[in-house]
């Protein structure tokens, strides 16, 4: 069922997001053409084209990154808080599959948004030289690689999959921020927006103290002395800091999807 509601997700959001990506090349496209020939142009008229072109592709940069954050928190409010929220469930779907299917579909649109604005910028910058030059530095990047041993390979291809993880649950972890404070809002019976607003306000102040009373406490507990006196080979110690942050971002979202999951199911006020 969950593998159902992913795909609902994704029809529902790419009606939206794809035409933003549409808009964002053709944009890009546009700005490449105007700081090729345009601006600077001898004709006022074509050099304030090329300017208004490469603003509106500034501001379809801004506009791709809004949009997938507004969508983020509408199709959970939408769905799950306001009246559908009555039909979604009485779905046999658990409450689980419910955050899961938004927060798997956020988190890919997240990525794909940044994936997107990285190839736009790549056509803005766009020309014969620049070409030629990516494929020379990918092939030496490929050629270097060749050149590993077998353990030096192994590591690299780890650390790779280390980061895309801290990416993927980075985006997730950030999703559930908004889903947590939406939920215990919603768990009142007016003012639900405004308080949601308090709500994640609230949430971050007490994440935070506790962030820093962690801190605080590994280091009076000579944790920060042992990791410095600690000296292991600089590959190990990527590996090292790697976990650290991947664990710290799971046990950072995993509060907050304790709290969206346990005020869905007790608190939950549709009226």
């Amino acid at each position: 069922m969950l593998r159902k509601l992913v795909k609902h997700e994704f029809r529902a959001t790419g009606r939206v997001m794809l035409p933003m990506y549409l808009i964002l090349l053709v944009t890009a496209v546009g700005a490449n053409i105007s700081g090729r020939g345009l601006i600077g142009s001898s004709y006022w008229i074509l050099d304030t084209l090329a300017v208004l072109v490469v603003m509106a592709f500034g501001f379809a940069i801004a506009g791709a990154c809004l949009l997938a954050f507004l969508l983020m928190i509408q199709r959970f409010y939408k769905n799950l808080l306001q009246d559908e929220g009555y039909l979604m469930m009485t779905l046999p779907v658990s409450i689980h599959q419910h955050i899961w299917a938004k927060l798997i579909v956020s988190t890919v649109w997240f990525i794909l948004t940044i994936l997107a604005i990285i190839i736009s910028a790549m056509v803005v910058a766009y020309d014969v030289g620049f070409l030629s030059e990516f494929f020379n530095e990918l092939l030496k990047l490929l050629h270097g690689f060749l050149k590993l041993n077998a353990g030096e390979a192994v590591n690299g291809v780890v650390v790779l999959i280390e980061g895309i993880a801290l990416i993927f649950l980075a985006m997730a972890a950030f999703s559930l921020q908004f889903y947590a404070a939406l939920a215990v809002g919603h768990s009142f019976a007016n003012h639900k927006l405004l308080t949601s607003v308090g709500c994640f306000f609230a949430i971050q102040f007490v994440m935070q103290f506790a962030t820093g009373a962690f801190f605080v406490s590994a280091d009076r507990f000579g944790f920060f002395r042992f990791m410095n006196r600690w000296s292991p080979t600089p590959i190990v110690a990527v590996h090292v800091g790697m976990l650290m942050l991947i664990a710290g971002t799971v046990i950072y979202g995993a509060i907050f999807y304790g709290i969206t999951t346990f005020f869905l199911k007790r608190r939950l006020n549709l009226e």
